[in-house]
């Protein structure tokens, strides 16, 4: 196979996309049309904020590092993502990748930098002789299940071998509670490099999982008869020294939190609402975010406890984290990671006060009151009311998620089960 480049960016609807350039191509960037930030899951061209799409559809320019490109999962082929740029060098307004820099540099301007580690769930998927699509026969497939009755065809294998050879930082990988679903853990990196890291592992999962005749999708209800699959961040902050900022010793969880850590708290807390237009972005987001479903559904807090929304778990010193687990796959992560630190960072910077922690079960009894909304429509209104993390997000990005998803609204409105999974289920 001929040598290639395949630079890439995750848009606004979470598909990667991207061009093959030959290996002799030598510069760092490439040019794309802006109004690919117009294009909906159906491929209808829309006049979205920031898309130029009336204006003559013009260029945007990918740029990346060249130290970034790496060799990929597909033979003679080099990988890299970068930023998006309008036409006058600027950077672009709706880049999610863009948007989690300018969070990072507001936490650097306080002195800390974030890091985070991330838990992706998803479900595999194969064609019946009819052409549906239907779950991967894996009758042996049980909550932290491995091996051949877990996988008979394989492929959770062969993605944990491809991402030791290209050195992706996987962590854990196991089967989940619904079969048959799996979750990836990746380590704790640096904000940025974590969701660059996180893309290119699902579209290679993705990928190898096609190779084996498997659609892996990372939609947050793909099968409605079973449970959902989140995208859980797990952040900490560095102080100057490089150490653990929300570190007070060895122990962790609720009774060791630094005031940075409870301001944190109190930011993902007060901004609950707004936050689910970004991290839970499809119509089929709200089948997962339910009460009583380990989603992330109730405003509330709690500690080694995964029936709340921001869980503050025991292990402390090098590991204090908190996690939030409102997120989906099917988000952009990186404008997802953004909505998170940013919401975090008002909490510290505006002096919200932390409300008291969760002490029910989140099955049958809670002390939450509120929860997000019951479906998208609900939850972009909640979003646009939250104009404090719009504006820290970008006021710009946040335009166009709100009109793109509030077509999706109309797009979805008359579409349920598979039909609602297959509107979505080829991109995440």
């Amino acid at each position: 196979m001929t040598e290639r480049l395949r630079p890439l960016f995750c848009d606004h609807l979470s598909i990667m996309r991207g061009k093959y350039l030959p290996a002799t191509y030598h510069a760092s960037e490439a040019r794309f049309c802006r109004s690919a930030f117009g294009v909906h899951f159906d491929k209808d061209l829309l006049p979205a904020p920031g898309s130029m799409m009336m204006e003559g559809l013009p260029d945007m320019v990918l740029k990346w590092e060249p130290t970034h490109v790496r060799d990929s999962w597909h033979e003679d082929v080099r990988v890299v993502v970068g930023d998006l740029y309008d036409e006058h060098g600027a950077p672009l307004p709706l880049c999610g990748r863009g948007a989690l820099r300018r969070a990072v540099e507001a936490w650097k301007g306080l002195g800390y930098t974030p890091r985070i580690g991330i838990e992706f769930e998803c479900f595999a998927l194969q064609r019946a002789e009819d052409g549906s699509l239907v779950p991967y026969d894996n009758p042996g497939g049980v909550v932290y299940g491995t091996g051949p009755f877990t996988d008979p065809a394989r492929f959770m294998d062969a993605i944990w071998e491809t991402a030791e050879e290209l050195d992706f930082r996987l962590e854990m990988m196991t089967a989940e509670y619904d079969a048959p679903q799996f979750e990836f853990t990746l380590r704790h990196d640096d904000a940025l490099a974590a969701m660059d890291e996180a893309v290119l592992f699902r579209l290679m999962a993705r990928e190898i999982a096609l190779e084996h005749g498997v659609l892996l999708t990372f939609l947050p209800k793909p099968l409605e008869d079973r449970g959902g699959s989140g995208l859980h961040f797990n952040v900490s902050l560095d102080d100057e020294r490089g150490e653990n900022a929300f570190a007070t010793g060895a122990k962790g969880g609720p009774g060791h939190m630094t005031d940075l850590m409870k301001g944190c708290v109190a930011g993902l807390v007060h901004h609950h609402k707004g936050l689910a237009g970004l991290l839970a972005p499809t119509a089929n987001s709200y089948h997962r975010l339910q009460p009583a479903s380990l989603s992330g559904y109730w405003k509330n807090w709690g500690g080694d406890h995964r029936n709340v929304t921001t869980r503050v778990p025991a292990e402390g010193g090098a590991k204090a984290r908190f996690e939030h687990r409102m997120a989906d796959a099917a988000a952009n992560p990186y404008t997802a990671a953004a909505a998170v630190l940013q919401a975090a960072r008002l909490g510290v910077t505006e002096g919200y006060d932390l409300p008291p922690k969760e002490t029910g079960d989140g099955f049958e009894h809670t002390d939450a009151t509120e929860g997000v909304a019951g479906s998208l429509a609900e939850a972009l209104d909640d979003l646009e009311a939250d104009t404090a993390l719009a504006e820290a997000v970008g006021a710009d990005l946040v335009a166009n998620q709100l009109f793109m998803r509030r077509q999706e609204v109309e797009k979805t409105g008359g579409l349920e089960g598979a039909s609602l999974r297959d509107f979505y289920v080829w991109y995440i």
